[in-house]
């Protein structure tokens, strides 16, 4: 990175988020310093309609086979567009919604969508075009937050954690766990002396996603009613949670698709969601295994949090209390884009974003390509 900020300043930054979900954009705004200081702002999200949706999906069917993070088949480049641009139209209508002036935001941390994540074959793809977003939005732009790491032999996942510690700093329980349950499921721990650990600890929303898409239609199992009304077949779980990944050391990190819901085909549409629901649940539980001390609280973000059969599930199996993000004043929905905002200042100032505990790599390092407006503006 280059053209450092000096650290202190406060710096005001918009977070982009688009995850595994596809359900759509979320936009926070961030004032920090990239380190201590945190204060957070309105936040937004946009959805994508079916067509966005589908071009999504489809895209990340054709990246399995892609062999280098630059290789763009027609369908990943026609996605990456019409990505890119679905974030710029978020952008200008959080600024309008917002009445916040968008001359007066410093950077933009832009995730992208990732396609394509297998860090053990040195590959991560993450579409979005930086450059255009900057254009689209007369912004800086940080993006591609994830590729360094990989190059140096990381993960790339999870980024949130030093995001986390900045949110629990002021919490009286340590250590903290803090878990994002999005179409994957990544915890952060966080030590009594601020020592970070992070990995995937197995699916999120993306397999019970995909179930209820195609035996009902429906987008999700809203609140888990499905899967409330369902029971658990043991068997199935016991198997999904004999895979190699549950007893590899992290830092690890996950493809949307490691998993599927061929071990539930043969279940009705209650009994495989609340199967689901528990193998998502138990493998966050199992993330103990891992931990070098029992979490004293356990904080949830991501869509999961409104799933009450996993919320539920994993209350059962861990000691101490799970609780919603806006049970200690956080934002579960936002919490994810607001760390983009964060890690885009951290990757301005040369921060680290990534750490051994987090991602396996080396030593801390920072992270991310910036790109900044041209002097054409595309209308």
């Amino acid at each position: 990175m280059h053209g450092k900020v000096p650290m202190g300043k406060l710096m005001r930054a918009i977070g982009l988020m688009s995850g595994t979900s596809l359900d759509g954009v979320d936009v926070a705004l961030l004032e920090t310093d990239g380190e201590d200081i945190v204060r957070r702002g309105q936040a937004r999200t946009y959805p994508y309609d079916d067509a966005m949706r589908r071009l999504l999906i489809n895209a990340i069917a054709d990246a399995g086979g892609l062999k280098s993070r630059g290789d763009r088949i027609r369908s990943l480049a026609e996605a990456e567009r019409a990505l890119t641009e679905r974030h710029a139209v978020a952008v200008s209508q959080f600024f309008r919604d917002t009445e916040i002036d968008g001359a007066s935001v410093d950077v933009i941390g832009f995730h992208g969508q990732t396609v394509l994540h297998r860090p053990e074959a040195g590959l991560t793809v993450q579409l979005g075009l930086g450059g255009l977003l900057a254009n689209f939005t007369r912004c800086p732009v940080v993006y591609d937050l994830r590729a360094a790491d990989v190059d140096a032999g990381g993960q790339g996942a999870p980024l949130v954690p030093v995001y986390h510690r900045a949110l629990t700093s002021k919490l009286p329980q340590r250590p903290v766990a803090v878990v994002n349950i999005g179409g994957v499921a990544n915890v952060t721990w966080i030590g009594r002396d601020g020592h970070l650990l992070a990995f995937d600890t197995g699916p999120g929303n993306a397999l019970l996603d995909d179930w209820m898409a195609r035996k009902t239609g429906a987008a999700l199992d809203s609140g888990g009613a499905t899967a409330s009304n369902g029971t658990v077949d043991e068997e199935a779980v016991r198997l999904c949670l004999s895979h190699a990944y549950f007893t590899e050391t992290p830092p690890k990190s996950l493809d949307r698709n490691t998993f599927s819901t061929d071990l539930v085909d043969h279940l009705s549409v209650e009994d495989g969601a609340a199967t689901l629901a528990a193998f998502t649940a138990r493998a966050i539980a199992r993330a103990r295994e891992h931990m070098p001390a029992e979490p004293e609280l356990w904080i949830i973000s991501g869509g999961g949090r409104k799933n009450r059969a996993i919320m539920r599930m994993l209350a059962e199996r861990v000691q101490y209390a799970v609780v919603p993000a806006e049970t200690v004043e956080l934002d579960g929905d936002s919490l994810e884009a607001e760390a983009w905002a964060y890690l885009a200042v951290r990757s301005i100032r040369g921060l680290p974003i990534t750490y051994p505990g987090t991602t396996g790599v080396a030593e801390p390092m920072s992270g991310g390509l910036r790109a900044d407006p041209t002097a054409h503006v595309i209308n």
